[in-house]
């Protein structure tokens, strides 16, 4: 039996999503204790400059919740899936996240991906309202100092590997002397202060650094700027919608073709946005997932489903957003915020059970759960396991465009992250 359910997007009287899919009978002993079905919400740019890379984002948010309601829900009931739209914007974020607490009274969501969103709905709901809220992308590293009163969760890394990591491949390719272009968002000011500091110690000059608003029509004054500083490679740092305005600009007052770019560009949209033949050889970074059967599993399962694979930024992290969420809250004594936020390190337990991606590894983890014994999660990145402040650490990989298409060039390992790190901030 599927029971759907109609959402709409904040600020828009249309359907967007209703989701709550067929369910196997559990225990009585759990569902007793629990009003059916369980809530969670999710936040995401569905519109605005971010939405390119939103599609799969939400389609992995989907896939993962099928994949809970197949093994078993959660506390023996099934799950629903009330996603909301922020537009990439504030205001509309904080509106949104208030609309899953008040009025749906969830106790835990997912998002949502610019950090100069995920930023207010920490500060405006989740720390005062006591909810669990677990991010596929935000990665400004502000937002595990303490502010969320340790509810807030991510599944990716901070800024500050994709910024070391970009200043290594910038740094390897010869690109010595350049300017920035980023965003104005907690996101882009994280990331440009680590960048800063790597892109010094490996021996590098930034010559101007250029914020931007996103969402303009027109960039011209800005890449003006950049390129007064005569630089000769570009580090842009944003998001893709703004990202094909920009570089249309930058290569039509003949800024050089040698140019980096942040994950959010991994999008054939962005490629497709400038024209493949102007964007050739530019790069950037991205987390990467550690290779293993669970990983296989996700993209499996992902192509199956959307009949498209799961390459680009968010889509892995965003599954595991969703699962440790599920996951916590099964293992939770009750579903309050506070239980759910106490759970969800229980998620990874040192010397627990291996539990990996899909609905039979998921049914797996209920039945330990039930019995009382630890289980270690293997997500769609690999293991996630979070620190005392709610991150985590992990690998990243060089993309490149080639031939019109974004491929992966390399990867560059845990072990060599870590190298990495310790040979900036010695």
């Amino acid at each position: 039996m599927q029971l759907p359910i109609t959402v709409t997007r904040m600020g828009l009287n249309r359907r967007l999503l209703g989701l709550l899919l067929a369910f196997a009978a559990a225990p009585a002993a759990w569902a007793q204790s629990t009003a059916c079905p369980v809530k969670v919400g999710g936040i995401l740019p569905l519109t605005g400059s971010m939405a390119p890379i939103t599609k799969k984002i939400a389609q992995s948010a989907e896939l993962a919740i099928e994949h809970v309601n197949q093994g078993g829900g959660v506390k023996g009931c099934p799950v629903q899936f009330i996603l909301r739209d922020d537009q990439g914007q504030p205001t509309v974020g904080v509106d949104a996240a208030k609309y899953l607490v008040d009025v749906e009274r969830v106790q835990a969501f997912t998002g949502t991906i610019s950090s100069g969103v995920t930023g207010p709905i920490i500060s405006a709901v989740t720390a005062p309202s006591k909810v669990v809220q677990i991010s596929c992308c935000s990665s400004a590293s502000a937002f595990t100092d303490g502010r969320s009163a340790g509810y807030f969760f991510r599944t990716l890394p901070t800024s500050k590997t994709q910024a070391y990591a970009t200043a290594s491949e910038v740094s390897r390719r010869g690109m010595k002397r350049l300017a920035v272009i980023y965003v104005n968002t907690d996101f882009g000011t994280d990331m440009l202060r680590f960048y800063r500091g790597a892109h010094k110690k490996l021996g590098g000059e930034i010559l101007a650094e250029v914020a931007y608003n996103d969402n303009q029509p027109s960039y011209r004054a800005e890449v003006t700027r950049a390129l007064a500083s005569k630089p000769e490679a570009l580090l842009l740092i944003g998001f893709p919608k703004d990202a094909v305005t920009i570089i249309r600009e930058w290569l039509s007052q003949g800024g050089p073709r040698k140019v980096a770019l942040n994950n959010s560009m991994r999008t054939m949209d962005f490629v497709n946005g400038v024209g493949a033949q102007f964007v050739e050889d530019f790069f950037g970074m991205d987390n990467a997932q550690e290779p293993g059967p669970h990983v296989d599993a996700f993209n499996d399962a992902f192509q199956k489903k959307w009949n498209t694979d799961s390459k680009g930024p968010g889509v892995h992290t965003q599954y595991d957003a969703v699962m440790v969420m599920a996951l916590a809250m099964n293992i939770a004594k009750d579903l309050s915020g506070p239980s759910i936020r106490e759970a969800v390190r229980r998620v990874h337990t040192p010397g627990g059970t291996p539990v990996g991606t899909g609905p039979a590894e998921f049914k797996k983890a209920i039945e330990l759960i039930r019995a009382g014994k630890p289980i270690k999660y293997f997500g769609a990145t690999g293991p996630i396991e979070f620190d005392a402040n709610g991150d985590v650490s992990g690998p990243a990989l060089v993309w490149k465009i080639t031939g019109g298409q974004i491929v992966t060039d390399r990867t560059i390992g845990l072990t060599d992250m870590q190298a990495l790190t310790r040979r900036v901030e010695e």
